[in-house]
């Protein structure tokens, strides 16, 4: 069967090469991440079939970021004129923080050439909320519809009545069958999937390809930590706290460096790596040609 394939992958494609920016690190021009994803709690309020939080043993955590380390994220991306792309996103859904809209506003304030993004399931959302959203800043929510043409439907009629630009939204239809991969790009979540409602093994042997996805990708979480990946839900690997360090400190330490010049030469013999079934070319091979 074949995979279902996002059509937001050809615009994060497109985006990802044209927002690369350079850093003179040790005398050598080295790309800044182009993507800066934000996972700003530990909570969701779904619990999807083809996700982690499915699993049983999955811990659900109401905590959310502080305003203080989005200010200081800020801050410094702003010292680098930083002109990618922020998310707010992850493991999460970002609209159960009550102080979302400040972080955003924060955000743009220090980053006006980012393009702020949110992924959000839509539950939260209303046109009062959304509205806000954008007058805080936001450039462009992605709104996952799980319930059905007729959520499809209800945030087209939001999206209208605010007469949002193509460029500013994308409502996608997650409501699909198992046949059609639920209408998202599956992954067994760097082995995490497992335990959940639907189970996706871990690969037998680790994949041969290489994977793009450290060099254009700084992700972090409510606590500080950033994690080599999105994808790794067990967090096997933490590079560093933003807490505690710099961005730009970690995004080159030797750890960073290290891993992205491994995956780039297609060894993948590490955990989760070893384990994970994302294929990892889909985006970045620019990036990642320079850590190389």
């Amino acid at each position: 069967m074949k995979k279902f394939i996002d059509s937001n992958l050809k615009f994060k494609k497109q985006s990802v090469r044209e927002k690369m920016q350079f850093y003179l690190f040790k005398n050598k021009k080295l790309p800044l991440p182009t993507e800066i994803e934000i996972s700003e709690s530990g909570t969701c309020n779904r619990k999807c079939s083809f996700c982690p939080r499915s699993a049983p043993d999955f811990q659900d955590i109401k905590e959310f970021i502080s305003e203080d380390l989005v200010n200081k994220v800020s801050v410094e991306l702003n010292e680098l004129d930083y002109r990618g792309v922020v998310r707010f996103s992850g493991f999460v859904e970002p609209l159960l923080d009550k102080k979302i809209f400040n972080h955003i506003k924060i955000v743009k304030k220090f980053c006006p050439k980012s393009r702020i993004e949110m992924v959000t399931n839509g539950d939260p959302l209303s046109i009062d909320r959304l509205k806000k959203l954008f007058d805080n800043g936001l450039d462009k929510i992605l709104i996952s519809a799980y319930d059905g043409k007729e959520d499809v439907i209800k945030f087209q009629k939001m999206i209208d009545k605010l007469k949002l630009k193509k460029d500013q939204y994308i409502i996608r239809d997650r409501s699909l069958s198992e046949e059609f991969d639920f209408g998202i790009t599956l992954s067994n979540r760097a082995g995490m999937m497992e335990n959940a409602e639907y189970k996706i093994p871990k690969t037998v042997s680790p994949l041969q390809n290489p994977c793009y996805i450290p060099s254009y990708t700084l992700f972090f979480d409510y606590m500080g930590d950033v994690l080599m990946c999105p994808h790794d839900w067990g967090k096997k690997i933490i590079l560093g706290n933003l807490k505690k360090e710099k961005l730009i400190d970690v995004w080159f330490k030797d750890k960073s460096m290290k891993i992205r010049n491994t995956l780039a030469n297609s060894n993948r013999n590490f955990s989760p790596c070893n384990v994970c079934d994302v294929e990892g070319t889909l985006m970045g091979e620019d990036n990642a040609s320079y850590f190389k």
